[in-house]
C-alpha cells in the first residue's frame, strides 16, 4: 500500500521573493553576463534585490531565466551548475523550518505543504511505498523554451536542500528525466552520486525510507513550531493580495468596514460576480491552494478581531454582523481561529492597551 503526498500548490504561478533571481545574477555575473542584461524586461533593478521583503510574479522570474537561458544556454550543464547554488539559507524562514523539523520526512512533508514559500516551477509529488520513496517532479506546465532548464535546476535544488537537511550526501535509490541523454555526465554523477536514467516516462529520484525516519542534526521542537507559525503567516498575506484569491476576498469584505450589517455573500454570489460559474471559481481557487470557506474564515477572523478590540459591540452583535445565526457558533470558529474565546480575546486586548 502507497500513500501520496501533493504539494499545497498545483501550478508554478505563484508569487515569490527575490532571492532566486539574486542568485541567477550573481552566477551570470561570475560568468561575464553584466546584470543589467539578464534583468532585461524584467522590471527589476538590481537595487530591487537587495530588498528581502521584496516579492515578485513568477513570470517575472521566468522572464529573467528565458534572459539567463540565452546568455549562457550554450553551457551544457547550465540547470545543474545553477540548481546547485540554492543551499536551505536561501529560502529564509521557508528553508529554517525545514532544518528545524524532526525528521527528514517531517521536513519534506512541511515543504510540500508550503511549497509557494520556495522558488520552483516543477511541482513535486510524493509517494511513500514499500521499499522506496519517490518523488516525482511534474514540468507539464513549464514552457518548453526553458523546460529542461527549470527541470535540471529544481531537481538539483531539492536534492541539494536534503543533503543541507541531514549534513551530507542523500544516497540516492536512482533518479530518472525525460529527455535526451545528455553528452556529458561527470556533473550528474558528482552531484547525485549515481547516473540517472534518460529518455524515461518521468522525472523522479528515489530514496530509501528509512532515511526520512532519521532525527535532523538541527531538529528543534520550539525553533519548528516558531517557524510554522511564520510560514503560515507568510502564506496568508501571500494569497490575501494576489490573484483570485484577492479578488474573492474583497467582495467578502462589507462595503462598509466593520459597520457593515450585510452577512457575507455565499459562493454562488461570488461566482456570478466575478462572472463564472460556482464550480469554476471552486476550480481556481483550489488550483491556488484555497478555498471560499478558507478565505471566508480568514476574512472573519480579521473582522472579528477588529470589532472585538475596536468598538463596544457585544459578541451577540459580532456574530450577526459576520453572518452567523447564533453566537455560539461564532465562539467555536474564533476559539478554532485563535485558541480562545472572543470575550477572553477582548479582554486580553484591553489589559494590553493598558500596559
Amino acid at each position: 500500500m502507497s500513500t501520496v503526498q501533493e504539494a499545497g500548490i498545483r501550478d508554478w504561478d505563484f508569487p515569490r521573493g527575490v532571492a532566486s533571481v539574486a542568485l541567477m545574477v550573481g552566477f551570470a555575473r561570475e560568468h561575464g553576463v553584466p546584470a543589467a542584461r539578464i534583468l532585461q524586461g524584467s522590471g527589476l533593478s538590481e537595487q530591487a534585490l537587495a530588498d528581502p521583503d521584496a516579492q515578485i510574479d513568477a513570470h517575472t522570474e521566468l522572464a529573467v531565466i528565458r534572459n539567463l537561458v540565452r546568455e549562457l544556454g550554450h553551457r551544457p550543464e547550465l540547470g545543474l551548475e545553477v540548481g546547485r547554488r540554492y543551499r536551505i539559507t536561501t529560502f529564509g524562514i521557508f528553508g529554517f523550518a525545514c532544518v528545524s523539523s524532526p525528521t527528514l520526512g517531517e521536513a519534506i512533508t512541511f515543504a510540500l505543504r508550503y511549497l509557494e514559500l520556495s522558488f520552483t516551477f516543477c511541482i513535486p509529488v510524493a509517494r511513500w511505498q514499500p521499499g522506496e520513496f519517490v518523488a516525482r517532479i511534474h514540468d507539464e506546465r513549464i514552457p518548453a523554451d526553458v523546460r529542461r532548464f527549470l527541470v535540471e535546476r529544481d531537481v538539483t535544488a531539492m536534492y541539494q536542500m536534503l543533503c543541507d537537511l541531514v549534513g551530507h550526501r542523500v544516497d540516492l535509490v536512482r533518479a530518472e528525466f525525460d529527455f535526451r541523454t545528455p553528452e556529458r555526465l561527470d556533473l550528474y554523477t558528482e552531484i547525485y552520486g549515481l547516473r540517472p536514467d534518460f529518455e524515461q516516462p518521468h522525472n523522479l529520484f528515489v530514496l530509501d525510507p528509512e532515511v526520512l525516519d532519521k532525527p535532523l542534526p538541527q531538529a528543534n521542537e520550539h525553533t519548528w513550531a516558531m517557524c510554522l507559525a511564520q510560514c503560515r503567516e507568510l502564506v496568508s498575506r501571500r494569497r490575501a493580495r494576489t490573484g483570485i484569491a484577492a479578488e474573492v476576498r474583497e467582495r467578502l469584505v462589507p462595503r462598509g468596514g466593520v459597520d457593515g450589517f450585510a452577512a457575507p455573500p455565499g459562493i454562488d454570489a461570488v461566482a456570478k460576480d466575478l462572472n463564472m460559474s460556482t464550480r469554476t471559481l471552486r476550480r481556481h481557487l483550489d488550483a491556488a491552494g484555497t478555498s471560499y470557506r478558507q478565505l471566508l474564515d480568514e476574512v472573519r477572523r480579521a473582522l472579528a478581531e477588529e470589532m472585538l478590540t475596536a468598538t463596544p459591540l457585544s459578541v451577540s452583535d459580532v456574530a450577526i454582523r459576520l453572518g452567523y445565526a447564533e453566537a455560539s457558533t461564532f465562539i467555536h470558529a474564533f476559539k478554532r481561529w485563535t485558541g480562545t474565546t472572543p470575550s477572553a480575546y477582548r479582554r486580553g486586548a484591553v489589559t494590553a492597551v493598558i500596559r
